[in-house]
């Protein structure tokens, strides 16, 4: 449909425009406008004053409306406010028919609901233009609400996809705890208890033992660079070549000509990992690890430093040693080799084989806890023992850093040797 605009060239009506609706207590000024519209080819419905207005929209909600601002009864702009309330969910034009000079009292009017006003008596050529850029606002109007619809849909789904995989990972958290089988157990004198807080839903630490013979028991701790599912994969695959207790399937352990099944030597262990990790896996990933070997008769301590933090052993009278010379991480040099360290754990020891996520705490000011922060938490809780030791510890790591969450994989493995 066209009609001509003021230059008297041809010229779009906006089809954005549906419906124009009239609103007057003069029956004489709604047939002026409604004649000056139709001959625009718009369609036009009126009403007398605000109440009929509303009740009109209701029925058939106008894309634009024309207003008399001064009605009894109803004001034009109380009309204009509850003409909004009325279509929340979709936004029409609204333009105010005033005889009002002043120019406060417009200004009131556009900036509280109102889009536009036009002064009476109107003018053709004028109503036609101020339609014609109502039609380009709503028009922009009408595609941003589309554009919202498709936004709020996607949304939608982007939620649906991350309530399904954030149960995925919510199982794959519960399997993943499922590799440690026992927090604490007791071997004769000795207790060993493990600690294992993911940051996220899942993580790259991991902690276990195993039986290594008839009198040692191996001790492993993981931690996987990066985080989130490709870490836990990762630690999990780890996993599987030290938990268990058959010699064919732990890397760990071997067997002599007499079927005995006893402890590999720790270095041997490390550097078969590196070769199997950078020949065999397709990943872009590396681990640290500490691996250990105590001789539960004797209290002797053998094991390996993969680039893991330094254990720390507290002696009975509370003094401590750190032990190990470092080494280099699994899984990024060809042909690495390893050195195995040997310590010995006396009635009243105990040593802390801890990840980086501990030493690596920090407050908010970005101070880290480091070696000696720990050594202050163990002498702080030396009568705690076991898993309440680690309770102990989790809530001050949390003061330390004022939060609730830590920003990394949290994993320890204690061993104490009882008088």
């Amino acid at each position: 449909m066209k009609s001509n605009d003021l230059t008297g060239n041809s010229h779009n009506i906006p089809n954005v425009i549906k419906t124009i609706l009239v609103v007057d207590d003069s029956k004489l000024q709604r047939r002026i406008v409604r004649s000056m519209l139709e001959k625009r080819g718009h369609c036009v419905i009126e009403a007398k004053s605000g109440e009929e207005g509303l009740v009109m929209s209701a029925l058939t909600y106008p894309d634009l409306v024309l207003s008399d601002w001064m009605m009894p009864g109803m004001s034009g702009l109380e009309f204009c406010v509850k003409f909004r309330e009325l279509g929340k969910n979709r936004y029409s034009y609204f333009i105010l028919l005033t005889s009002k000079s002043a120019k406060d009292e417009v200004a009131q009017g556009l900036e509280m609901v109102a889009d536009d006003f036009l002064t009476k008596p109107l003018n053709a050529s004028e109503l036609h233009a101020r339609i014609i850029a109502a039609g380009r606002i709503l028009t922009m109007q009408r595609e941003l609400e589309e554009k919202n619809k498709f936004i709020s849909s996607a949304l939608e789904e982007i939620k649906k996809l991350y309530t399904s995989l954030d149960n995925d990972l919510l199982e794959a958290r519960k399997l993943q705890q499922s590799l440690i089988r026992e927090r604490s157990k007791r071997y004769g004198s000795f207790e060993l208890s493990i600690l294992l807080e993911s940051a996220g839903r899942v993580g790259g630490d991991l902690v276990g033992f195993f039986p290594a013979g008839s009198s040692h028991l191996g001790i492993y701790t993981i931690d996987v660079s990066g985080h989130g599912i490709n870490s836990a994969m990762m630690a999990a695959r780890l996993a599987g070549y030290l938990s268990s207790t058959i010699s064919d399937h732990n890397i760990a352990l071997q067997q002599d000509e007499n079927g005995v099944v006893g402890p590999m030597q720790p270095h041997d262990v490390v550097a078969n990992l590196n070769n199997i990790v950078l020949n065999e896996m397709d990943t872009e990933l590396y681990f640290t690890l500490l691996l250990a070997y105590l001789d539960l008769s004797s209290g002797a301590l053998c094991f390996v430093q993969a680039g893991h933090p330094h254990p720390i052993i507290q002696r009975a009278d509370g003094t401590f040693d750190t032990i190990g010379k470092g080494g280099l991480p699994v899984g990024l040099v060809e042909k690495a080799t390893y050195d195995s360290y040997h310590d010995h754990l006396h009635p009243g020891d105990r040593i802390l084989i801890i990840s980086d996520g501990l030493t690596e705490s920090h407050d908010p000011s970005g101070k880290l806890l480091g070696g000696e922060g720990m050594k202050m938490i163990l002498s702080k809780y030396r009568t705690s023992k076991g898993l309440d030791l680690f309770d102990h510890l989790l809530e001050d790591l949390k003061v330390y850093a004022a939060s609730q969450y830590f920003n990394d994989d949290v994993s320890a493995v204690m061993v104490e040797y009882h008088a």
